[in-house]
């Protein structure tokens, strides 16, 4: 018997299966979609067995030599999910099945498989037998104890007396075994949801169990209740026996999403996200491989669990970028989605306040199905929005607090409700730099200022992580005058501390929710109103619901408007309408308080007025002339060295190619990235434009395959780049 292996190299020179003899020992083990130990040059590597063969067209094959697992890891659907992957991305086939693993799962030397086990003991003979055995009241006690529960946790026993617990096993009283168990604890956030549907929610329920084989669109305004229609679907799923994949787009909004469906279905559920340790996230996987859940609930890779029988996948939240996996292979979840519910003929739910102009556009020509939910359950209003121009801002108490702004929060606290602060930009600062010279502090690996974090009074890039102590004195002109310029979460959690002293405060940004769990505790307190107040970058957002919020405030509208991107005006539209609709959402009106130094921008006029429509019609225009998606498709190829002129000289050629063999495409550049360089690696553009190119595809594996050996410089191509830059 010979298998094909596909390695764990991720090299598009080992991009193909290798074979090898099955010694006698391992045919009853092999299987498709296993993981094996194989000899390969003069290392032991592992990989995946696709294929299953009596001979093979080649020689002198070596021989397998461990098989690993004892059940498939990759389902037939999984490997097929893979080959689309890398049809669609040009990732390597590897990469395409490794990015839906856990780490645990993965092939490679450097990871083993664990598996959590617990001690429980059982008596070894009958109760009378074991107590006349008994030596002391200590050993008495545990075989009672014992008796009465059938078996017990060791846990539980060594807390009476551990020697005397091992005494018992070594005399054979009682009986040790060791059961299998899984790591993840359950959350503490309780859950006050209502089930009860509106009319408007019926009709959408109705709509998609009418046609179970379509995409929706679910357009909903903030607080119209579109997770309880998700559960009120994922309910006539379950009653035909099938199962579900819920995906939300932050893991700040998977504990309170997970109590919900907690409440509502027990314990028949499995949560998928990076917050998870490896451990927790092996153990997840087996319980949905093993079958013993229904429900799987988790961030991006959650789109690859391996739930059998799917009867509907439902995307919140679906205009979200982190939606797309930004290195190889760069999926989009969605499309995994789509692809998915294809195989198993069931429908995909894409729900959102502010949908992507992609899905409406699409939903608009009658690709999706558009489902709306215009008004808020309960008949609740929109909450009230203020723009403030930052530019007529002249508060004597704060640089960055309108006074409206600091009267409004004085009163919630007065009312003993509380407040969101939203910036979307972490840090004590932007940047340092010296009032004599200018001279500013970078980051020598990358084009980019450093951040100053106060807490811990170091300078940081946010992109290769380098880190120095911020000096006193400036290097250049060695004077005394560092000034910090510009806004971070950190500076503000400092400033509305010095205006409101005896108000509870929370910072919830990526520098305070590192450690484990920090998510789930910070949302947990604050919905039990541990703090008046919550400062936050994006991760707050969306989705989360606290009902004694009744005011939020935007610092800075204006940082989403800054990125050189087309899409700049969309994702402001999407954060500020997004942020807004945390506040008012129960029994109490809620105000949203917006500075602006843009205050005529279109995209923050239409969001202070939650008027999707109308921005749409607007942004549309604006792409149509400069075609842009939904009109064009976007390509973008980077391409990477250490040597600048390197990295100029090979893009030049690529768009040389691309412009000879893609007759039907627009290509743009060779142009710097806007951050230049990163970690001392240099980065040019292509940007090629399409409306439908068949030789595309074609032409840049071909340019991949040409480069393969080349070490000096790298290629990425990314289909669809949510970010051009």
């Amino acid at each position: 018997m010979v298998v094909s292996v596909l390695v764990e190299i991720t090299s598009r020179n080992t991009d193909k299966m290798f074979d090898y003899v099955v010694p006698e020992n391992l045919l009853e083990k092999i299987k498709v979609g296993v993981r094996v130990a194989v000899p390969f040059a003069s290392r032991i590597i592992q990989g995946f067995i696709l294929e299953m063969k009596e001979e093979s067209e080649y020689q002198e094959l070596k021989e397998l030599i461990e098989v690993i697992d004892k059940d498939v890891v990759l389902t037939s659907e999984l490997l097929n999910l893979g080959q689309y992957i890398k049809e669609t991305t040009l990732a390597t086939l590897i990469q395409s099945y490794q990015v839906m693993l856990p780490k645990a799962l993965k092939a490679s030397k450097k990871r083993k498989t664990t598996i959590k086990y617990e001690r429980w003991f059982h008596l070894a003979m009958d109760k009378e037998s074991a107590l006349n055995l008994a030596k002391n009241e200590q050993q008495k006690e545990i075989i009672l104890k014992v008796d009465e529960e059938g078996e017990v946790l060791y846990q539980n026993l060594v807390m009476i007396s551990p020697s005397s617990v091992k005494t018992l096993v070594n005399n054979g009283i009682l009986k040790e075994e060791k059961k299998e168990c899984y790591r993840l604890a359950h959350s503490n956030l309780e859950s006050s949801f209502t089930h009860l549907l509106t009319q408007e929610q019926k009709q959408v329920v109705e709509k998609v169990l009418t046609n179970s084989k379509r995409t929706y669109l679910l357009h909903g305004v903030t607080g119209s209740g579109k997770t309880e229609v998700y559960m009120a679907l994922i309910d006539e799923v379950l009653k035909l026996g099938k199962t579900a994949i819920v995906l939300v787009p932050e893991i700040s909004l998977t504990p309170q999403i997970i109590a919900r469906f907690r409440s509502h279905f027990g314990e028949i559920i499995a949560i998928l996200h990076s917050g998870l340790s490896d451990g927790e996230k092996y153990d997840e996987w087996r319980k949905i491989s093993r079958g013993e859940v229904k429900i799987v609930i988790g961030a991006r890779s959650a789109i690859f669990a391996p739930l059998e029988n799917i009867g509907i996948i439902i995307i919140d939240e679906e205009h979200s970028t982190t939606y797309k996996q930004e290195n190889n292979p760069r999926y989009n979840a969605i499309d995994i989605a789509l692809k998915r519910a294809k195989t198993h003929q069931c429908p995909v739910v894409l729900g959102s306040a502010t949908p992507s102009l992609e899905s409406y556009a699409r939903a608009k020509k009658g690709v999706y199905q558009l489902l709306e939910l215009p008004h808020r359950v309960n008949g609740k209003q929109m909450p009230k929005v203020h723009l403030i121009d930052k530019g007529k801002i002249n508060s004597k108490a704060s640089l960055y607090f309108s006074t409206i702004l600091i009267d409004a929060i004085k009163l919630r606290l007065e009312k003993g409700e509380q407040s969101i602060l939203f910036l979307n930009k972490r840090g004590y600062s932007s940047y340092v730099t010296c009032q004599n010279c200018g001279y500013t502090e970078k980051c020598p690996h990358c084009d980019i200022t450093l951040t100053y974090h106060k807490s811990s009074m170091m300078l940081r890039c946010h992109y290769c992580g380098y880190a120095i102590n911020k000096k006193r004195k400036c290097p250049v002109c060695h004077q005394d005058s560092f000034r910090d310029l510009g806004t971070g979460t950190e500076r503000l959690e400092e400033e509305i501390k010095k205006l409101f002293p005896t108000a509870r405060v929370v910072r919830m940004d990526l520098d305070t929710t590192t450690s484990k769990g920090a998510h789930e505790k910070m949302i947990y307190a604050f919905s039990k109103h541990e703090y008046d107040i919550l400062i936050g970058t994006q991760m707050i957002a969306k989705g989360l619901d606290f009902p004694l919020v009744t005011l939020v405030g935007v610092i800075n509208a204006d940082t989403s408007l800054n990125i050189p991107d087309f899409r700049s005006g969309e994702y402001t539209f999407q954060l500020l309408n997004q942020v807004a609709g945390r506040c008012g959402r129960k029994d109490l009106e809620g105000e949203v308080y917006i500075q602006t130094f843009n205050i005529d921008h279109y995209a923050i006029k239409f969001a202070s007025i939650s008027d999707y429509q109308n921005f749409y019609l607007y942004e549309m225009n604006f792409r149509r002339q400069l075609k842009y998606p939904p009109f064009y498709y976007l390509t973008l190829v980077k391409v990477l060295s250490k040597n600048e002129q390197k990295a100029l000289e090979i893009s030049t050629i690529i768009a040389k190619i691309l412009r000879r063999d893609c007759r039907e495409c627009n290509v743009l550049g060779p142009s710097m990235s806007n951050v230049f360089r990163i970690n001392n690696v240099y980065r040019y553009l292509v940007l090629i434009k399409y409306k439908s190119e068949p030789k595309l595809y074609e032409t840049l594996e071909k340019i991949l395959n040409h480069y393969k050996t080349q070490a000096e410089f790298s290629i990425e191509v990314d289909f669809n780049p949510l970010f051009v830059s």
